[in-house]
């Protein structure tokens, strides 16, 4: 059924608004000179907009995956080789960091399920960081997961790690003026970067047909993913892209900051504020447990605070490389860190689960 005049004159409507108010909102950041302001301005401003406002507001998909592309290109530029296999040679570290990382916000999710009286699996699969859309399609297959509340635990967790993250990393405790790692990627990529034609347009598709391809694969955050994979592949084997410039990674940020403002739902909730205050201090709790392995990467090798916890930060990767990029921290590792835990996260973490919650269920029934 095509969609009536009148419901795409509607559907117009409710995006302009929209796309006033995400405007409206990098500007008043950006005047405050708070960190990346076209990404905390957007997201803040529809999300007050739309809980408040008379007009339902809309914000189509595919904006959001075009701004995941540009981000995913600007990513892939700083896989050189010499990044490549610094990251190979940090594997352990990654498994250890994620495992550790991913135990601790189990244990977080075992004391709000207490002070909630949620069940744990729901908490627990809520909690786990970095793996929203992942964790969404999980709670979906599995019975007696409540979909609302996990959706919610992981959005108000990525809502908290995106505005705290940023200023701890401006803050004396993380923010750093040395050249650190990321100088050297930068000046790398610029050093080794191809002219605009025909190289940006031969990667443009290389972008959009990657994206394509992890979407058939069913890749985690595909619209990233593919991107990341297929400019690395690219600059690999010889053909470089030029670096873009700071203004179209404002709008790449403006594009996908205001998707995100539009996905916690508050009023879905049952027990509203309890839940609401608990996810936020679940949340924080994981930033803090963050810092803490992030000062013991730091001992591991010698980087940069910013870049340990921006590596560790358990939000979502495209955020992270944002910041690591405005910072000047060392984007390969802090890509290649949550590379890996998306990965562990889609490949590992759900056949534990299932595991998890059957083997609790047996135990349950043979105490019922």
């Amino acid at each position: 059924m095509k969609n009536s005049p009148k419901s795409l004159d509607n559907k117009w409507l409710r995006f302009s608004v929209t796309l006033i108010t995400a405007f409206v909102g990098g500007l008043l950041f950006t005047v405050l000179h708070t960190p990346i302001p076209w990404l905390l301005g957007p997201m803040a401003a529809v999300l007050i907009g739309a809980r408040f406002g008379k007009i339902t507001f809309y914000w189509p998909v595919q904006i959001r995956d075009t701004g995941l592309i540009i981000v995913g290109y600007s990513i892939g530029l700083s896989f050189t080789k010499d990044a490549l296999m610094q990251i190979i040679a940090k594997l352990p570290s990654m498994l250890l960091m994620t495992t550790l990382l991913v135990f601790f916000c189990a244990g977080i999710a075992w004391v709000v399920s207490k002070l909630t009286r949620v069940d744990y699996p729901t908490v627990l699969t809520g909690s786990i960081p970095g793996g929203l859309s992942q964790m969404i399609i999980f709670a979906e297959e599995m019975k007696g997961i409540d979909i609302t509340t996990v959706t919610f635990l992981q959005v108000a967790r990525l809502m908290m790690i995106i505005f705290v993250v940023p200023f701890l990393i401006l803050g004396p405790l993380f923010h750093h003026s040395g050249s650190g790692g990321a100088t050297d990627v930068v000046s790398k990529a610029v050093q080794t970067s191809g002219p605009i034609f025909p190289n940006l347009l031969l990667l443009a598709i290389i972008c959009v047909f990657s994206a394509f391809l992890a979407r058939k694969l069913k890749f985690p955050t595909p619209n990233l993913l593919g991107p990341i994979l297929g400019t690395a592949f690219a600059g690999i084997s010889g053909l470089h892209g030029p670096v873009l410039p700071a203004s179209v990674l404002d709008v790449s940020q403006f594009m996908i900051g205001a998707y995100i403002g539009l996905l916690l739902k508050p009023e879905k909730l049952e027990n509203k504020a309890k839940i609401i205050s608990l996810a936020f201090l679940s949340g924080l709790l994981m930033i803090a447990g963050a810092v803490g392995l992030g000062f013991l990467l730091i001992h591991f090798y010698h980087i940069t605070p910013s870049t340990s916890l921006l590596s560790l930060a358990p939000g979502g990767m495209d955020q992270m490389a944002i910041l690591a990029h405005e910072v000047n921290a060392d984007l390969s590792m802090v890509t290649g860190f949550q590379l890996f835990r998306l990965f562990f996260i889609y490949f590992v973490v759900p056949p534990m689960l299932r595991l998890f919650f059957k083997v609790g269920a047996r135990k349950f029934k043979k105490t019922a």
